[in-house]
């Protein structure tokens, strides 16, 4: 496995990177290999594109015109609890 070195950051992006690791439960270097990884996936295709937009719709066809839960209302309760 490769390995890489960035010098110079601003000591408050690494305070918000370390910040970040904590709350996702990972060491500051695992936060920062997942964000490495994310950042370097390749783009979408086109017919990947098309794929993801007939799930949405054969999506939002099932669920058809019933009112749907205000999902930060239902976090709010929960997390009040």
């Amino acid at each position: 496995m490769s390995e890489v070195l960035v010098r110079n950051l601003d000591e408050a992006v690494v305070e918000r990177l370390k910040a970040r690791a904590r709350g996702s439960g990972r060491s500051l270097q695992a936060e920062l290999k997942l964000i490495l990884e994310q950042a370097a996936r390749p783009a979408p295709t086109r017919s990947a594109r098309a794929e993801y937009r007939a799930l949405a719709d054969r999506v939002r066809a099932a669920l058809g015109d019933r009112p749907q839960a205000d999902s930060a209302a239902l976090l709010a309760e929960d997390r009040a609890r």
